[in-house]
């Protein structure tokens, strides 16, 4: 089992930054790669941004790309979002994904911080 934690979501207005952190713990051996998804209100969950945990570049969604940054401290189990110029639309529950050698996808998940960016 893997446990996920996120942190850093909050109340900002547009165009603030803001970062997220999530925590993997348990048995976090396997790790393939990580990841942040989220969803607002009456809409699905959506990917937004993940990162191979041994070689290979972050990949990130339309949107993502430019604003949002993800990153990773392997040592430490740690990812991060760090997202630049939010805007309104960015409001949600971002979650943490967590993927282990030989899924099939994503098979953990946090149970997400809230982010609200007001304008």
């Amino acid at each position: 089992q893997v446990q996920l934690v996120e942190s850093g979501g909050g109340l900002v207005q547009a165009g603030d930054s803001l970062r997220l952190s999530c925590v993997a713990s348990g048995r976090t051996f396997r790790t393939s790669a990580m990841g942040w998804f989220r969803q607002a209100p009456g809409k699905e969950r959506e990917f937004v941004a993940a990162i191979r945990w041994n070689g290979g570049g972050p990949s990130y969604a339309d949107f993502a790309e430019g604003r949002f940054t993800i990153s990773k401290r392997n040592a430490q189990n740690t990812i991060y979002l760090q997202m630049y110029t939010l805007k309104p639309e960015d409001s949600g529950v971002y979650y943490c994904a967590y993927q282990s050698l030989g899924a099939n996808g994503w098979n953990y998940w946090g149970q997400g911080t809230q982010v609200t960016v007001s304008s």
